[in-house]
């Protein structure tokens, strides 16, 4: 048996809502598929380039980014919601 597919929903503050499914594998791929602007260089947790705010939810890091995260921060490029999130994009 197939298991259905979980969807999330990512609010970004002052733009619209996005839906993050097993088609994406990364929180910014989610954001980059509704052309919402969002800066981002190495995709792999090193930069810090695309860190945005994080205000309501849970995320789960799919690798532990190298990049300084400052509390209530987190990086799109390697994560994934594990609820529904509000965030904020610098």
């Amino acid at each position: 048996m197939q298991k259905a597919t979980e969807i999330k929903k990512i609010s970004i503050k002052g733009a619209a809502s996005v839906e993050f499914d097993d088609s994406r594998r990364t929180i910014l791929e989610a954001i980059e598929q509704q052309q919402s602007d969002i800066n981002y260089q190495c995709r792999e947790g090193y930069c810090g380039a695309c860190r945005c705010k994080l205000l309501n939810g849970k995320i789960q890091y799919l690798n532990e980014p190298l990049a300084f995260v400052r509390q209530g921060e987190f990086l799109p490029c390697c994560s994934v919601p594990v609820t529904d999130i509000d965030i904020d994009i610098p």
